[in-house]
């Protein structure tokens, strides 16, 4: 998927592009265009047949966002939830000059889904995606900079993007851009790095911290922001801090009238924690240093999610699973087999974990593989026990039917 965004190579992209400078990648240049993902036709979808609620949808006219109450309200009888989009409301405010912000479509829209998934992996940071639709010759924010960054793929219609350098670089999720407001306002008077209308199928990428305004052009602008949230340097200290709530000296209380109202007051006692901290990742580096990735692989799995199962379709395949019936992992889950314990072998997933006879080891390496498998294939099983294995994994939704 990220070959569709970019007009580099991923390791010159990886090397030259990723976090350090945005990246303007004409449609000539790139494999297609987006309108699989989104349409001004699924966009009408969206908002007159879908139900979509609150926090998916909102409004935004020249950098303030429109009050809810305007563009939502009950669907009747039957649907009496007051926070659903009203495509009366969002009609008369987009006809004002207001745009459309879709939220989190990844979340409920099947192309998209599709896609993330897909730049998920490319990526190996969490991916989420907004689509905009903005009137002709009308704006939605400010000059301001994201916490994360964005591959900008114009769908349909143009729009103007001015792009300048950072005035806080790499900023954490934490560090918004109202907290350098003037000097983004400041910064939106020099000449900017990149100044170009986005035609349908054109991608812009932007690091964090990188100031940009965007402005629709003649006609409805829609496009997608693919938002990554990269982890960083700050991650992995926080969890290694974190590891270090196991060490006793550190969970030890400062002294008695303390009274830390300045620096010179605790500079003392600051100085023999950084000590402290010094000596034992020092001493327990390899150790911290697990504890650190163990923590990073559990942010990750949370904020990322496999493929959805379809429940009356999985119960379907259950009942009719006999020994030639082709099978794979689910994509985008993640999962080990644990064999030190030599009465029983776990196949450990984010969420729970999955005891089975030990003689089963060999089989679940191969299903973790990925591979289409059968019950008729499983090394170490004959194909009765074949199937029950493979049972088994389709109601834990760790297998999908091809």
């Amino acid at each position: 998927m990220l070959e569709r965004c970019v007009a580099r190579g991923r390791d010159e992209f990886a090397a030259e592009v990723w976090g350090q400078r945005p990246l303007l990648s004409p449609a000539a240049q790139l494999p297609r265009d987006f309108s699989d993902l989104l349409s001004p036709a699924m966009v009408d979808e969206i908002i007159a047949e879908r139900g979509v609620r609150t926090p998916f949808v909102r409004m935004a006219r020249e950098g303030t966002l429109v009050d809810r109450a305007c563009f939502t309200g009950s669907a009747g009888f039957g649907a009496q939830i007051p926070d659903q989009i009203d495509p009366d409301g969002v009609l008369t405010q987009f006809a004002a000059g207001a745009t459309i912000v879709l939220q989190g479509l990844h979340r409920f829209w099947p192309p998209i889904s599709d896609f993330v998934r897909g730049m998920t992996s490319d990526v190996g940071h969490p991916v989420q995606t907004n689509a905009y639709i903005t009137p002709p010759a009308n704006r939605g924010f400010d000059p301001h900079y994201d916490v994360h960054d964005v591959f900008v793929l114009q769908v349909s219609g143009s729009k103007r993007w001015r792009v300048h350098e950072p005035v806080h670089h790499h900023p954490l999720p934490d560090q918004p851009w109202t907290d350098h407001r003037e000097s983004i306002a400041e910064r939106a008077k020099d000449a900017p790095v990149i100044d170009a209308v986005l035609e349908p199928g054109d991608c812009l990428y932007l690091p964090r911290g990188w100031v940009h305004s965007a402005e629709a052009q003649g006609e409805t602008s829609i496009h997608l922001t693919v938002g990554v949230a990269p982890f960083t340097g700050h991650d992995v200290a926080t969890a290694m801090i974190e590891a270090l709530a196991s060490e006793e000296e550190l969970r030890a209380s400062l002294p008695l009238g303390l009274a830390p109202v300045d620096a010179a007051s605790t500079a003392e006692h600051t100085r023999e924690v950084l000590d402290v901290l010094a000596r034992l990742i020092a001493e327990k580096q390899e150790h911290l240093s697990d504890l650190a990735g163990d923590a990073l692989a559990a942010k990750y799995l949370d904020l990322t999610r496999p493929a959805a199962v379809r429940p009356l379709a999985t119960l379907d395949a259950v009942a009719s699973l006999d020994t030639d019936t082709q099978l794979r992992w689910r994509e985008g889950l993640h999962g080990t087999v644990d064999e030190s314990n030599p009465d029983t072998v776990v196949l450990k997933l984010p969420t729970k974990s999955v005891s089975f006879p030990p003689l089963c080891a060999p089989a679940l390496h191969v299903v973790l593989e990925g591979a289409p498998v059968s019950a008729g294939t499983l090394p170490g099983l004959d194909p009765d026990d074949g199937l029950v294995v493979l049972r088994r994994l389709l109601r834990e939704a760790v297998l999908v039917a091809l």
